[in-house]
C-alpha cells in the first residue's frame, strides 16, 4: 500500500480540513506530518463548526485512527483545549488519537520568544502567528528540543528548566514584551496530564507497520506549499517543509511509499501576513473577495489578503509536489462576480515568464491576466459537475487545461455535503 497525500497549493487556508473529512472514510489512518497550532483546519457539519489546530481532520469519522506525526510541533495547551471541544461534541477519541513520541513540544517560552522577536522586527514583520512555531523548530534543529516522549522520563523537569533558562537568556536581547509567563507555564504543566493520558507511539514504526498490513493512510498537510521553508516565498514562510517531500521526513516513510497527491487550491487566492502576493487585489475587488469568502484567519482572526487565481504559482507547486489530482474550493465565492480574472504569466523587467523568480520578494511583478465571464448565480443544490452553470464549468476547464492535472473535486460551500466529486475523464475534463 502507498500513502496518499493531501496538501495546500497556495499560501494556506485552501480548505484542506473539509476535503480530508470527506475522504477520511476511504482510509484507516489520517496522519498530520508537519506544522503545529499555526494551522487551522475548519470543518462544518450538522450545523456545527469545528476548528482543529493539532488533531488530524479525520477525528470526526468513527473508527478512524488519527496520528500526530513526528514532524508536528505540539503545544499541550492548544491540544488540551481541542480535546475538551471533542469531549463536548461527544467524539470518542481516546483509542483513535495517537501522538508520535518524537514530535517536539512548544514551551511557553517558545511563544514568548516568538512574540519578542516579531515585535522587534517592526515594519519587517514576517506575519508570525505567534504560536511559538519558529523557535520550537529552531530548538529542534539546534538539538535542544523537548519531545512528547520526554514527558515520561525521570529528568524531564530538569531538561525543561534548562531549556526555559536558555530562552530567558535569549529574551534579554529583545526589547521588553508583555507575556504572562507564570500563568502560561502553569497552564502548560497542567496540560501535560492530557498528553500523558493519550496513546504515544513510535510514529515511524506505527506507519510502516500499518503499510505492511495494507492499511490505507492519508497524510494531511498544514499551511500551504508557498510557505515551505525551502521552496516558499522566503523569508515569509513557515518553519517546516509543507510539500510532499515533508511527508517522508514528518512520518518516517520512504519516497517510494507516496501514492496519490491531492492538491487543494481555492478558486481565487489568499494570503495571511506579510510577503509577496503577485495577484493581490488591494482594492474593491479584494475587499469583495474577502467579504464574500469570509476571509479571516481560523487561527489568528486576521483579515486575509485576497486576489485572483495565479496559474504560474500553481504550476510551480504542482511541480514541487507531484500533484496527481486537484480539488478546487470556494468556487461559490465567485458566484456574484460579473468577470473573473486569472493570472497566466508574469511580466518582469519587460520579459514575460511563467516561472517564479528567485528574488520574488524584491521583484516588481506585473501579472498578465486572462478574463473569464462569471456565472452570477447560486450553486446551492448543485450536486453534479454537469449541473454547474456553463460559465463555471468553462472556468474550471480552463484552469484544469492550464495546469495539466485533473480536477476531481469542486467545493461549493463550507458544509460537508457541499462537495462535487468529478471523476477523471468526466464532462469538462
Amino acid at each position: 500500500m502507498a500513502i496518499d497525500v493531501i496538501l495546500g497549493l497556495q499560501w494556506g487556508d485552501e480548505g484542506k480540513g473539509k476535503i480530508v473529512d470527506y475522504l477520511a472514510p476511504s482510509y484507516d489512518v489520517v496522519a498530520r506530518f508537519q506544522g503545529g497550532p499555526n494551522a487551522g483546519h475548519t470543518l462544518k457539519f450538522d450545523g456545527k463548526k469545528f476548528v482543529l489546530h493539532t488533531v488530524p481532520s479525520g477525528i470526526f469519522r468513527p473508527g478512524l485512527i488519527n496520528l500526530v506525526g513526528n514532524g508536528v510541533v505540539i503545544d499541550p495547551i492548544t491540544l488540551a483545549a481541542e480535546i475538551r471541544e471533542l469531549e463536548k461534541a461527544g467524539v470518542d477519541y481516546k483509542k483513535r488519537l495517537l501522538l508520535a513520541r518524537k514530535a517536539h513540544l512548544i514551551l511557553p517560552t517558545h511563544r514568548y520568544l516568538d512574540a519578542a522577536s516579531e515585535s522587534a522586527k517592526g515594519k519587517a514583520k514576517i506575519g508570525s502567528t505567534l504560536k511559538g512555531i519558529g523557535p520550537t523548530y529552531m530548538d529542534k534543529t539546534g538539538r535542544n528540543g523537548l519531545r512528547v516522549g520526554d514527558i515520561s522520563r525521570g529528568n524531564f523537569k530538569e531538561r525543561y528548566q534548562a531549556l526555559k533558562e536558555k530562552h530567558l537568556s535569549l529574551l534579554e536581547i529583545y526589547p521588553p514584551t508583555s507575556f504572562a509567563l507564570e500563568e502560561e507555564e502553569q497552564k502548560w504543566m497542567e496540560s501535560l496530564e492530557v498528553l500523558r493520558q493519550l496513546q504515544q507511539v513510535d510514529g515511524e514504526y506505527y506507519i510502516n507497520h500499518a503499510l505492511r498490513e495494507s492499511k490505507r493512510i492519508l497524510a494531511e498537510g498544514a499551511q500551504g506549499s508557498m510557505l515551505d521553508i525551502d521552496y516558499g516565498t522566503y523569508p515569509f514562510v513557515t518553519s517546516s517543509n509543507t510539500i510532499t517531500a515533508g511527508v517522508c521526513i514528518g512520518l518516517g516513510v520512504s519516497p517510494g511509499k507516496i501514492g496519490e497527491v491531492i492538491g487543494i487550491s481555492k478558486a481565487y487566492c489568499t494570503r495571511v501576513g506579510s510577503g509577496p502576493f503577485p495577484t493581490e487585489q488591494d482594492n474593491a475587488v479584494g475587499e469583495r473577495l474577502r467579504t464574500e469568502g469570509g476571509e479571516f484567519g481560523a487561527t489568528t482572526g486576521r483579515p486575509r489578503r485576497c486576489g485572483w487565481l495565479d496559474l504560474p504559482q500553481l504550476q510551480y507547486t504542482i511541480m514541487l509536489n507531484g500533484v496527481t489530482q486537484l480539488a478546487i474550493t470556494k468556487v461559490d465565492v465567485l458566484n456574484a462576480f460579473e468577470q473573473i480574472e486569472v493570472a497566466t504569466a508574469y511580466r518582469i523587467d519587460g520579459q514575460t515568464t511563467q516561472e517564479l523568480p528567485y528574488d520574488i520578494c524584491d521583484q516588481l511583478i506585473a501579472p498578465a491576466y486572462e478574463a473569464h465571464p462569471g456565472w452570477q448565480q447560486s450553486l446551492d443544490g448543485v450536486t453534479a459537475y454537469e449541473d454547474l452553470p456553463g460559465a463555471a464549468r468553462e472556468y474550471l476547464t480552463a484552469v484544469e487545461k492550464a495546469l495539466g492535472v485533473p480536477i476531481t473535486m469542486v467545493s461549493t460551500g463550507p458544509e460537508r455535503q457541499k462537495l462535487i466529486v468529478k471523476e477523471r475523464g468526466a464532462a469538462g475534463a
